[in-house]
């Protein structure tokens, strides 16, 4: 042979070598474990799983140790055998591999003693290599394991217990036996496929339940962040104007003083260029939010959020009120106290909490009447929408459930509190308290206590739905 012949001989020889030890030592790793694996507690009837499987073992030992002492007469050892069997079925319950070992080492030790009695006795047919009860042990054993391990350790196990049973019977043979070979191969194969399958099917519910999960919690946190974009929108408006006062107010500051000096000029001319590039690179910024939606409109009184479109403020309340009342809802308007000026950012963050909750009303509560009461104070403002019980069932909404996020994080900017929930009569109350920062010449002292006391100008606490909110339920 030439050399070249035998040098590609031998290659092809490490290789094959090589294939093989590495499959046995697969093989090794899968089959050799004693690693726990529990099998998965049943959220109904927890316990009927193990219980029938106990039972099930029960009757195998019995059988099994009728089967092997009686007709078999292996005495003590066949009640070992049989309790062998039984115990690879609780066994496999929670180490499924040691369980598969202790079945087929039962199988082995059986088929070992059995071999040299059979055909001793006439009229008597044993069944051979595997008995009744060994078959049964084996086949749930094998389908535990099927449940618990990766399909390539099924697979394996599977083919070894074909393989042990095809030495016994194809390869060593015995006289007058009943063959079980083929019925013990046969029904494995049907046990491991059907262990496979439904293993497949509960990760493929585990894995769905993640996704679930988890795209709850993308939904949820796009939402969030979809309603504080708005909300930013809003308010580039409100910081925008403020912006621009201070850059009219800086050019126009040096000719109200007679020969200002240089250096207040260049002061006043530096807050004007810094005011000038801050409103440029917030609008910018909240360009790219507003490019999103762009003419979105408001649901109730239809002021478009155009960038050029001012702001709502609390003196558009009755026009929104109207407007609701065209909608077909009854509403009335009440406000208490004195009106009072308020920052840009309280005065729209009430009026959308006013706006977003009446939509509400009509959207999920048709019929129902509704009240908004807003509340002046020396230390802040109260708004409190109630409606009564909805005449008729709502239809399906395809509202995105945007609303009372909203309005949570409008009060929580603003270092309010906000409470929504049900009435006990079967209407919805939303109530909201904005805090505003004392002006800087500071109240009047006859007005009453101070805001950081927590109490209001006439005497009153704060409403305990506005300081300590309830969690929304809706």
């Amino acid at each position: 042979m030439p050399r070249v012949g035998r040098v590609t001989e031998t290659g092809m020889q490490r290789v094959l070598a090589g294939r093989v030890l590495r499959w046995l030592r697969v093989l090794g790793e899968d089959l050799t474990t004693v690693r726990a694996d529990p099998l998965p507690a049943s959220t109904w009837l927890r316990w009927l799983p193990h219980g029938v499987l106990c039972l099930a073992a029960f009757g195998i030992t019995l059988g099994g140790t009728a089967q092997l002492q009686d007709n078999g007469h292996l005495g003590l050892w066949g009640f070992l055998i049989a309790l062998a069997q039984g115990g690879a079925v609780v066994l496999a319950m929670w180490r499924p591999i040691p369980a598969w070992w202790l079945s087929t080492g039962a199988m082995v030790t059986g088929a070992l003693m059995m071999h040299g009695k059979l055909g001793m006795e006439q009229g008597i047919v044993f069944t051979w290599p595997w008995t009744a009860s060994g078959i049964i042990a084996h086949l749930l054993v094998l389908l535990l394991l099927a449940l618990r391990v990766r399909t390539r350790v099924s697979a394996e196990a599977l083919v070894l217990t074909a393989l042990i049973t095809y030495l016994f019977e194809g390869v060593w043979g015995a006289v007058r036996y009943q063959p079980t070979g083929a019925l013990t191969v046969a029904l494995s194969a049907v046990v491991v496929v059907l262990g496979i399958a439904l293993r497949g099917r509960r990760e493929a519910r585990v894995e769905l339940g993640r996704q679930t999960t988890i795209t709850a919690e993308e939904r949820a946190r796009r939402t969030l962040l979809e309603e504080r974009n708005r909300i930013a929108r809003e308010l580039h408006d409100v910081v925008a104007h403020h912006m621009s006062v201070i850059s009219i107010q800086a050019q126009v500051a040096p000719h109200l003083v007679e020969n200002p000096p240089d250096e207040l000029k260049d002061n006043l001319e530096g807050i004007r260029h810094n005011a000038l590039e801050a409103l440029t690179e917030l609008r910018r910024v909240l360009g790219v939010l507003r490019s999103e939606d762009p003419g979105t409109r408001d649901s109730l009184d239809g002021a478009g959020n155009g960038p050029h479109t001012p702001q709502p403020t609390l003196d558009r309340l009755d026009a929104l009120v109207e407007n609701t009342r065209a909608a077909g809802l009854t509403v009335t308007l009440e406000v208490a106290g004195e009106r009072q000026p308020l920052p840009p950012g309280v005065e729209l963050s009430a009026y959308r909490i006013v706006q977003e909750a009446l939509s509400n009303v009509l959207r999920h509560a048709p019929g129902a009447r509704a009240r908004v009461e807003v509340a002046y104070y020396r230390g802040g403002l109260t708004v409190e929408i109630v409606n009564s019980r909805p005449s008729r069932t709502a239809p399906a909404s395809p509202g995105a459930g945007h609303g009372l996020l909203g309005m949570r994080e409008r009060v929580a900017m603003l270092d309010g509190a906000l409470s929504a929930h049900p009435l006990s009569d079967g209407g919805y109350q939303v109530s909201a308290f904005i805090p505003v920062p004392a002006r800087a010449d500071g109240p009047d002292p006859d007005d009453g206590p101070d805001a950081d006391d927590g109490l209001y100008s006439d005497g009153g606490s704060a409403p305990a739905s506005a300081t300590h909110p309830k969690d929304d339920t809706a």
